[in-house]
C-alpha cells in the first residue's frame, strides 16, 4: 500500500516519530510548514500556539507537493496543542481531499488532550475512525521503550 506521512513538527518530537514510522512502513514523508512560523520557545509559544489551535485557525502553508492519487494511505502526525490538532494540520486537511483513503494518525504530547484532538481531526476529514492511532509522550525528548513499542504496534496494525 502506497503510504505518505503528512506531519507538522515544531520541537522535533513529531518529526522523530514520523521518521520511525516511515522507516518501518517504507512510507514517503511530507513535512508541512506555516508561512509565518510560530514562536518556538518561551511564553509566546504557548499563548500564540494555544490561541491559534483553540480558535481553529488555518494558517497559510509554505508550498508543498502532494498528490493524493499517488497514495492509498495517509498517516497524519501532529503535536497536541491545547487539546487540539495543530493549525497547519487543519489547513492541510481542509485543502486536500483525502476521502476514500486509509487514514491513520499519531499525536505527540507532553500532557494530555490527544483524544479530543483525534476527534477534531476525524471531524475535519469527515470520517468516524482511523485505521490506527497512537499517542506518544514526547518520543524524542523523553525516549523510552513504551513509545517505541507503541510505534511498532501502530505499524503492525497497519501492515495487517
Amino acid at each position: 500500500m502506497n503510504t505518505i506521512i503528512v506531519y507538522y513538527s515544531m520541537g522535533g518530537n513529531t518529526e522523530y516519530a514520523a521518521q520511525e514510522i516511515a522507516e518501518i512502513l517504507d512510507a514517503d514523508m511530507l513535512r508541512i510548514y506555516p508561512k509565518k512560523a510560530y514562536p518556538s520557545k518561551g511564553f509566546l509559544k504557548f499563548v500564540w500556539g494555544g490561541k491559534s489551535a483553540v480558535m481553529a485557525e488555518t494558517p497559510e502553508l509554505e508550498e508543498y507537493d502532494f498528490d493524493a492519487s499517488k497514495y492509498d494511505r495517509v498517516i497524519i502526525g501532529f503535536p497536541v496543542w491545547a487539546s487540539s490538532i495543530t493549525p497547519p494540520i487543519r489547513t492541510f486537511v481542509k485543502g486536500n481531499d483525502i476521502s476514500g483513503k486509509h487514514i491513520a494518525a499519531f499525536a505527540c504530547e507532553g500532557g494530555s488532550g490527544a483524544d479530543k484532538a483525534f476527534d477534531q481531526l476525524k471531524q475535519a476529514i469527515g470520517i468516524n475512525s482511523f485505521d490506527s492511532e497512537i499517542v506518544l509522550i514526547d518520543p524524542k525528548d523523553r525516549p523510552n521503550e513504551d513509545n517505541e513499542q507503541k510505534i511498532r504496534d501502530f505499524c503492525a496494525e497497519l501492515i495487517k
